[in-house]
């Protein structure tokens, strides 16, 4: 199986390793991210295979731009995967500037829904897919996750609502839901704190991106039959922990 594949956060993490793989495999990618020079990169380590789109997720009209100039011969877009995303900060609400939750919502869900009902109709004409990254934090609150769960929540939720909408179009929708990976994702969250990135990963056998982009593939590989509606994944090191409990004394 091959097609087109297009990418959003494409330029680290989980978005750069499916870009690999899928390219790899014989796949067309379109890669989108807000920095040039990784975008630039991944162009010259893929090859003719990859196109980069070069605009910031919650910038639509930045979107549309780019959209306008696609070459023809990406246009024709089986696989939407709606990994862009992050979070900001590990302070509990009341400690939380509100910009950085304005941020995660712009980003986690007013972006992932710009690009997502630009290629509907493409996806509907070719009976395509759409892979979201959700996060087990959909599902399970801790101290300081906020709004960034309550994104992924929305992200999983959304995903549901989509297939109930694609409803006899032949478009499958699928939310994946990792547990502990390690990435950047944690050195943006902590305003670029390696340290703190390390010390959270140390010992524990993360998932790493390499994990999710083969979770991407073995869903897209599946018969157009079936639908994968969601897979929650950690690493074996990562459990489930009590509920707090606050006694007054």
């Amino acid at each position: 199986m091959s097609g087109t594949i297009l990418i959003t956060g494409a330029t680290s993490g989980f978005g750069q390793a499916t870009a690999r793989l899928f390219a790899k495999d014989g796949w067309q990618v379109v890669g989108t991210g807000r920095r040039a020079d990784r975008i630039a990169a991944l162009r010259e380590e893929l090859g003719p295979a990859f196109h980069g789109m070069v605009f910031d997720i919650t910038d639509e009209a930045a979107m549309q731009s780019e959209f306008d100039v696609l070459p023809a011969e990406f246009k024709d877009i089986d696989i939407l995967v709606n990994n862009a995303g992050l979070a900001l900060g590990t302070a509990t609400a009341p400690g939380v500037p509100l910009k950085d939750w304005h941020t995660m919502v712009n980003t986690n869900i007013t972006g992932l829904l710009n690009i997502t009902h630009h290629l509907l109709p493409v996806l509907i004409e070719r009976r395509g897919m759409i892979i979201n990254l959700s996060s087990v934090a959909a599902h399970w609150p801790y101290a300081g996750g906020n709004v960034y769960a309550g994104t992924k929540a929305f992200l999983r939720q959304f995903s549901l609502g989509l297939r109930s909408d694609m409803h006899g179009k032949g478009v499958r929708v699928t939310s994946i839901e990792p547990g502990m990976c390690e990435t950047e994702f944690t050195v943006v969250r902590t305003g670029g704190n390696q340290d703190a990135s390390d010390t959270l990963y140390k010992g524990v056998n993360p998932i790493v991106p390499d994990d999710i982009a083969n979770t991407i593939h073995w869903v897209a590989s599946q018969p157009k039959h079936i639908n994968i509606n969601s897979i929650e994944l950690m690493p074996v090191n990562q459990s489930f922990a009590g509920f707090q409990v606050h006694r007054d004394v």
